[in-house]
């Protein structure tokens, strides 16, 4: 068999899944009994792996999402009200494919952040386009960019994202600007792309934080209305731990 040849026709055709597949089954004598279309088949698979797992990688680093968490990894031991079932529902993705809302509230330090960069993390995982932004760090870069003309771009970037991750929402009101900011961000993606926003504020005092009237039953409306709701509740999780690491060991 001209292995060498075939192996630099893959790599130049830029079949790099079906080089390494071509590789190891060339290392593997009972591949010699394979059928020819059994061959083929199983490194098109091998092609098809590689190109899903450099899609997630990609997905990933431009999501930028500021905790490295997985749906796997939740733990529903904590005593917070997170509703498993509700959970592995939304961790499935159909939500998204759906263009609902999700809106995650909590005190502090009960995993909001955490839980949203999870179903972030598995939405990149179903190749969906994601990208996680700080409410305040958004908004102030919002502002800068329509000093610089960039104000437009960055929206239209923003309401092409599958998933938009709207974290720490409040406690500070928003301002005139920011209220339009925001309203614009809201409308693009009304049925049409899926936001989760946190926040430690209740969704009854968004309204507050908002400050307009109108603009805030324009804005809440939309997200709201066809959004799953998690309302987490007890203590931080990170004084948990930080006390369970104190106690002396029995």
């Amino acid at each position: 068999m001209l292995i060498h040849p075939t192996l630099d026709l893959l790599t130049s055709l830029g079949l790099h899944g079906m080089a390494k597949g071509f590789r190891d089954l060339d290392a593997q004598p009972e591949a010699s009994r394979l059928e020819h279309a059994e061959w083929l088949g199983l490194l098109l698979e091998q092609e098809k792996t590689l190109r899903q797992q450099k899609r997630f990688e990609s997905r990933a680093r431009a999501a930028r999402l500021r905790h490295a968490a997985s749906v796997e990894d939740v733990d529903y031991r904590a005593v917070r009200g997170l509703d498993r079932a509700l959970f592995l529902k939304l961790a499935a993705g159909d939500w998204i494919r759906s263009r609902h809302n999700l809106l995650i509230t909590g005190p502090c330090g009960v995993g909001k952040s955490w839980l949203s960069c999870a179903l972030g993390h598995k939405a990149c995982r179903e190749d969906f386009s994601v990208a996680y932004h700080r409410v305040p760090r958004l908004l102030a870069a919002l502002a800068l960019a329509r000093g610089d003309g960039r104000y437009a771009r960055m929206l239209r970037t923003i309401a092409r994202l599958d998933l938009l991750i709207l974290d720490d929402w409040g406690p500070e009101p928003l301002d005139a600007e920011q209220r339009r900011d925001l309203l614009e961000i809201v409308e693009d993606r009304y049925e049409a792309r899926s936001i989760i926003v946190t926040s430690q504020l209740p969704v009854d005092r968004w309204y507050e934080l908002i400050g307009n009237p109108t603009i805030a039953d324009a804005i809440l409306d939309r997200l709201v209305h066809n959004a799953y709701r998690i309302d987490l509740k007890g203590e931080s999780l990170r004084k948990t731990k930080q006390s369970s690491i104190a106690q002396p060991a029995a």
